[in-house]
């Protein structure tokens, strides 16, 4: 195993890697980094230097809420989009984040809650000049963001309070203007209220709602308001996570339960094409707005369906080379859509892989129990941020080359995942740590991306190293000398906060055989892809077995 890593591993200077940062925010930010343990170490040079890089450009990213500088530091989108969304920013990127600076992502959080309007409308982004409330544009479901905020972070009440009212303040403000048509399903009133600018699902349809107005449509459309399918799962998923919220807090959350039922039977009546495995708007006639987009990935990430209906959507769409699957994925557009436009120079939602739609993929994968697909979209990805410089919104879908903008935090925060999750160790809201022995692949032109790696993160006080090759993976606790865990490359190992083991999981399609060290002992195992061993006794036990679903071509 590469000691020589692991050392250098324990020597870096974060600081030193980043610059520190000139700004207040910044060295505030870096003490936060600091506490969290986090380290990365590789055998490139250029990767690790790009990771650094990335989070070194994610300072300029997090920044005070006001053109005062007054106030506590929330996350920016990045690049041309200066402010919080809440489709985004305020959501999944402040998911992300909190993982690694959660003061951060808290503040983005309440920040949404302190604008919201008397009639219970949030702003759908909030800048230096203050919120704006011009449209709603709602993606990843917010509850959910601040549950595992909640959870992963000190089961603060107070603030898990403050947002739970917020959110029913809100979810009765959508209840009460998004559903003029008495479906029970949200409704799209412009382009911008799904934050999918230049797609052709939003064709003659005006990019902001009636008079900019978000409670509007317009009156003289031919064509809206759509019932739309990623705002009504949206809906349901929110409605399950302030169930749950409801239940912490003491209040009750049947209400929420049934309420949550509802929008998963509009959803199913009004938008779902079981012939096609697809969710499509229906626009003012009735009519299916038959565009494939990826608001079936949308769908997905909000918990919609079973384990059959996913597998089947993976089958059909997502790992499908002529639908979504492409050599860096996933498209914003299917590719077999003559309306599908590969250009990624411009803010397009029209074709180009999107860092929106890729960072909000793991969740939609891993709620299925589908790890070994999921890396097939990480290392890709991995490969394409290896090369970049500017951290761009989009890929161009065929070279995996940096398209519009700069520094855009969903692109940082997509390296920081994906290097966690693939080679690194994840901290879950459940309490788990995941420490998962892969490495980068080299997909472009067999230029290696990483031979191996080594990360460090800090846990109740506790810190975890893990160093990967492709022969396998050590653990080292606390700076020991001797790994406490050793295991073969290609599975994931799975353990409580505090490190004791629980289970593996096969996180390759091939079938692996070998031998797992923990504390001093040697366990056998055989492990097939997706598979989950439950550590039982002193042995290993299989709890689940769901195979692998293979990429298709047409």
């Amino acid at each position: 195993m590469s000691h020589k890593l692991l050392q250098r591993l324990r020597e870096i200077d974060t600081d030193g890697k980043v610059g520190g940062g000139g700004k207040p925010s910044d060295r505030a930010v870096m003490e936060e980094w600091r506490r969290s343990g986090v380290k990365f170490a590789a055998s490139s040079e250029k990767f690790e230097g790009v990771y650094y890089s990335a989070l070194r450009k994610l300072l300029d990213c997090i920044v005070p809420p006001d053109a005062a500088g007054q106030g506590k530091p929330i996350l920016h989108e990045g690049g041309v989009y200066l402010g919080c969304w809440l489709e985004s920013t305020g959501t999944i990127n402040a998911e992300l984040l909190s993982r690694f600076v959660p003061s951060v992502s808290e503040a983005s959080y309440e920040l949404f809650a302190d604008y919201q309007r008397a009639d219970g409308l949030m702003p759908y982004k909030i800048t230096e000049q203050g919120p704006s409330y011009r449209q709603i544009q709602l993606v990843s479901p917010l509850a959910r963001s601040v549950w595992n905020h909640y959870r992963l972070n000190g089961r603060d009440k107070t603030f898990l309070r403050k947002m739970y009212e917020a959110m029913c303040r809100y979810d009765g403000w959508l209840a009460a203007n998004r559903d003029t048509r008495g479906t029970g399903c949200v409704e799209a009133f412009s382009t911008f209220d799904t934050g999918h600018d230049g797609s052709p699902r939003f064709w003659h349809v005006a990019d902001t709602p009636h008079l900019g107005d978000a409670s509007q449509c317009n009156p003289d459309s031919p064509i809206l308001p759509f019932l739309a399918p990623d705002l009504t799962a949206n809906v349901y998923c929110q409605r399950i996570y302030l169930s749950r919220i409801a239940a912490e807090l003491g209040e009750e959350d049947s209400v929420w339960e049934h309420k949550a039922a509802a929008s998963l039977q509009s959803l199913m009546e009004h938008c779902y094409d079981a012939e096609d495995t697809f969710f499509y708007d229906k626009d003012r006639s009735g009519q299916a707005v038959k565009v494939q987009s990826d608001v079936l990935l949308r769908v997905m990430a909000c918990e919609v369906g079973d384990h059959e209906l996913f597998g089947e959507v993976l089958q059909r769409y997502l790992l499908n080379t002529k639908k979504f699957f492409a050599k860096y994925p996933l498209t914003s557009i299917a590719m077999d859509d003559p309306r599908f436009d590969p250009l990624s120079n411009y803010n397009s939602w029209a074709g180009p892989t999107n860092f929106l739609t890729v960072i909000r993929t793991p969740h939609a994968f891993e709620h299925h129990g589908r790890h070994v697909e999921l890396t097939w979209i990480l290392l890709p990805i991995l490969s394409a941020l290896s090369r970049m410089t500017r951290f761009g919104q989009c890929l161009s879908p065929w070279t995996g080359e940096e398209g519009y903008t700069e520094t855009y935090s969903p692109a940082m925060l997509c390296l920081l995942d994906f290097v966690e999750r693939l080679c690194g160790i994840l901290p879950t809201p459940g309490g788990e740590l995941w420490f998962t022995g892969l490495v980068p692949y080299a997909m472009d032109h067999g230029q290696e991306v990483s031979e191996e790696t080594a990360y460090s993160r800090k846990v109740d006080g506790t810190l975890y190293e893990l160093v990967n090759t492709r022969e396998g993976a050590e653990v080292y606790r606390s700076g020991e000398a001797e790994p406490y865990l050793q295991f073969p490359n290609g599975i994931r190992a799975v353990t409580d906060s505090s490190g004791v083991l629980k289970s593996i999981v096969g996180m390759t399609v091939r079938t692996i055989e070998g031998q797992i060290r923990y504390n001093g002992r040697t366990v056998p195992f055989h492990i097939k892809g997706n598979e989950v061993l439950e550590f039982q006794n002193g042995e290993f036990v299989s709890i689940s077995s769901i195979g692998v679903i293979i990429p298709t071509y047409c």
